[in-house]
């Protein structure tokens, strides 16, 4: 009877510590999701900033009387 009680101790034991590797696993790979999705946030914002500073480019170069796709060209870097 010691036996058998001692080998379901280490079975109760074993499945005790597979389940702290699995919390410990599913809250790490949370953390990594949260990283993940706030450097995608940051990357929007400046993004943001780029389409921003293009546009007022575009408008710029079409004020003085090119059509839009030239003024297109011209900001992406063309002549």
């Amino acid at each position: 009877m010691t036996e058998e009680k001692k080998t379901d101790k280490k079975k109760c034991a074993d499945k005790a510590r597979a389940m702290f590797v699995y919390g410990v696993l599913q809250l790490g790979s949370s953390i990594v999701s949260a990283a993940a999705l706030a450097a995608i946030a940051l990357s929007f914002c400046s993004l943001k900033q780029q389409s921003k500073v293009f546009n007022e480019c575009v408008e710029e170069i079409q004020a003085t009387g090119k059509s839009a796709s030239d003024a297109v060209r011209f900001c992406n870097g063309g002549k």
